[in-house]
């Protein structure tokens, strides 16, 4: 028999693998018991509600990005570097992850309790913070300019990993997200570069 922290274990991995669905049909706790082979009752025995599951697998993702996130902070000393390893960990986090995509994405949440989401949103905003002090870092090394918008930077940087989770679930798990990486990284690092206003080209009118 399967002891309670292994038995929540294998009730969020579940959890995951149903929201790996293309279709993203809604999933209720009866099409998850019968799915673990138990009753609704037994689940609930492991979880106040599916809303406290739902922040088992959030909690989860948070310590999995989190953790490699303050490694690479520790071991990587350049900040462009930081940033390239942080982009390429979120990417690949959700090409290994599908179901934790859709819920990184908020698509899973949908007519869930709208505490779920403001978490997700507290995450993504962690994750701008994350790239905006390696992007800072990068500027004390002078790979950057000392007045560049890290803020606005560290959104874009976000935002491009953000619709990249947006075409791999959208696309049925089609589209993964590394595909394109090698190549796109420069383009993203360059851009980071010429960002400054005395480097961009005047608007037209």
């Amino acid at each position: 028999m399967a002891k309670p922290g292994e038995r929540r274990l294998q009730i969020l991995q579940t959890l995951a693998e149903m929201l790996e669905t293309p279709k993203g049909e809604k999933i209720t706790t009866a099409a998850l018991a019968a799915r673990l082979e138990c009753s609704e009752a037994a689940l609930y025995r492991h979880f106040a509600s599916k809303a406290q599951m739902f922040e088992g697998l959030i909690e989860f993702i948070e310590s999995s990005l989190f953790g490699v996130i303050n490694q690479i902070a520790g071991e990587e000393t350049q900040g462009m570097r930081q940033v390239e390893h942080t982009l390429s960990l979120l990417l690949g986090f959700a090409q290994r992850n599908r179901g934790m995509t859709r819920v990184l994405i908020g698509d899973a949440l949908v007519n869930e309790n709208e505490r779920l989401q403001a978490r997700i949103n507290q995450l993504l905003d962690r994750l701008e913070a994350a790239l905006k002090q390696s992007l800072r870092v990068a500027a004390t090394q002078e790979h950057l300019a000392a007045d560049a918008d890290f803020s606005g930077l560290a959104n874009v940087l976000l935002c491009y990993v953000i619709g990249r989770w947006h075409l791999y679930a959208k696309s049925g798990f089609v589209r993964e997200p590394l595909a394109g990486w090698p190549q796109q990284w420069p383009m993203l690092y360059f851009a980071c570069l010429s960002q400054r206003p005395e480097a961009l080209p005047a608007s037209g009118n």
